[in-house]
């Protein structure tokens, strides 16, 4: 991703790593609502999804020094969120979504006529189509991500958008 300041992440990780703290705010600027968003879907609590925002970059600093992207740095915060929104979730069992009209942000990041769609798929199914079409990922990123095989990626989609279509056939 490219905002403003312009550097590739990679070139912003190393200028961490020397030590330039703004390198590190450019970053946190440009992933924090994308952070946000994964933790939402995950968490369904504004408040809990602010404190997977501040966790997952808490990570992301503790492994600045030996990080090497392979992809996108969304491969990397993506899993972080995830896992930190659930295990949240787990803790605090404040599973109760805000309703869209006082979700200033979006927060959910999918829209409700969506959201009716993809309630009936599996949440595999429902994470993948929301890493490709909702966060943009391409299929290896989101295999990356995942943490899974390409081929596995293209099966879940696949199925997914089956799915989909027989769903508004």
């Amino acid at each position: 991703m490219k905002d403003p300041d312009g550097r590739p992440d990679q070139e912003l990780i190393e200028a961490c790593r020397r030590g330039d703290d703004d390198a590190f705010a450019v970053l946190y600027h440009r992933y924090r609502d994308w952070v946000v968003a994964v933790a939402f879907r995950f968490c369904g609590n504004r408040e809990d999804a602010l404190d997977v925002l501040q966790e997952a970059f808490s990570y992301l600093l503790r492994k600045l020094p030996t990080l090497q992207l392979k992809g996108k740095l969304t491969t990397l915060l993506y899993p972080a969120a995830k896992h930190l929104a659930l295990d949240r979730g787990k803790k605090t069992r404040r599973i109760t979504p805000i309703p869209d009209e006082l979700d200033p942000v979006g927060l959910t990041g999918i829209p409700a006529d969506a959201r009716e769609l993809l309630e009936g798929l599996a949440p595999l199914q429902q994470e993948v189509l929301g890493l490709r079409y909702i966060d943009g990922l391409d299929l290896k990123d989101i295999a990356l991500a995942l943490r899974i095989p390409l081929g596995t990626v293209k099966s879940r989609l696949h199925h997914a958008l089956n799915a989909l279509r027989e769903k508004l056939s």
